[in-house]
């Protein structure tokens, strides 16, 4: 199945998403206090349970990253951007001296066929194709008990050490993060003043076949690169404006669990809750696409930041 192409998009911001966070609509709750320090953004396997480490962005977090993107598009403006002709992919693989998480290679091609499925709009009919491809480049394998099983802790000196190529090189790298957490990843701002702690991490059990419990079709993934290409989840800034900073997902109080029918958490705001979404916390059965505006998103942060 096939979904709505995006050849090119001239750029143009909407008028309607200012970089300042609005203020709440009536009755909704809003934040004003947070710190704006740059942080990844997760995927945790239960929303509720799980507790991570600058899991999600604070409302003025994610207002700065768009300030950045907007700062970032402005000469870009009028033009028409293209997504580019294939991102190539470094995937790290990080194991055990037991031999645990040790993912094959075809586990790893699986994984880069889950992608491209899921950026050309393959999983439902409504979804978007973004124009994205990803073609595998490289496998590193590093065999260190410590970094298997404590990568958080020494995240930085693993990416220095291992990270390859430019800022449109995606480097995934992959180890035990523990029960909760699914991955996580920097967002395209973060690069020029981090350049090797650039890249997307993700459990190695996540990957196809990995054996997570509804989270082992690839879409940690596939919710990861989002990030990685500039997407906030779906439930950012709950039911206030700006949202997700994209006009065709609708607004989410919260993340979705499982894959819940007619959820409709922000009944103020149209639409259901986008719970098929990449960018959401659902089962990975249950995600199945990215919209035309995050496929639009996607491409104008390329050109901004790795192009």
């Amino acid at each position: 199945m096939c979904g709505f192409a995006l050849t090119g998009t001239v750029v143009g911001l909407p008028p309607d998403q200012a970089g300042a966070v609005s203020a709440p609509a009536e009755g909704e709750v809003g934040t004003s206090s947070e710190e704006c320090a740059p942080g990844p953004a997760a995927r945790v396997s239960d929303p509720e349970a799980a507790v991570t480490d600058g899991g999600e962005l604070t409302p003025r977090q994610a207002s700065e990253y768009d300030r950045q993107f907007r700062e970032a598009i402005l000469p870009l403006r009028g033009q028409e951007i293209q997504p580019p002709r294939a991102v190539p992919v470094v995937v790290h693989v990080i194991s055990a001296e037991d031999g645990r998480g040790n993912v094959p290679a075809a586990r790893i091609r699986e994984q880069i066929k889950v992608l491209n499925t899921a950026y050309r709009g393959g999983y439902a009919a409504e979804a978007a194709d973004t124009g994205f491809s990803f073609h595998l480049s490289e496998v590193t394998r590093t065999v260190d008990d410590t970094w298997f099983t404590r990568f958080d802790e020494y995240r930085d000196t693993i990416r220095a050490e291992l990270r390859q190529g430019d800022a449109g090189t995606l480097n995934v790298y992959t180890a035990d993060l523990g029960s909760g957490l699914l991955g996580y990843s920097t967002f395209p701002q973060d690069y020029e003043s981090a350049p090797e702690q650039d890249g997307v991490v993700i459990a190695h059990d996540t990957l196809p076949g990995g054996g997570r419990e509804g989270f082992d079709l690839g879409h940690t993934g596939t919710h990861e690169v989002g990030h990685w290409l500039g997407l906030f989840h779906t439930f950012q800034n709950g039911c206030s404006a700006p949202g997700d900073y994209v006009d065709d997902t609708p607004y989410e109080r919260e993340a979705a669990s499982g894959c819940p029918e007619g959820r409709d958490s922000c009944p103020r705001r149209a639409g259901d809750d986008p719970v098929t979404n990449f960018m959401n916390y659902s089962d990975d059965g249950c995600m199945n696409q990215f919209t035309e505006g995050q496929a639009t998103r996607i491409a104008e942060h390329w050109a901004a930041f790795r192009s």
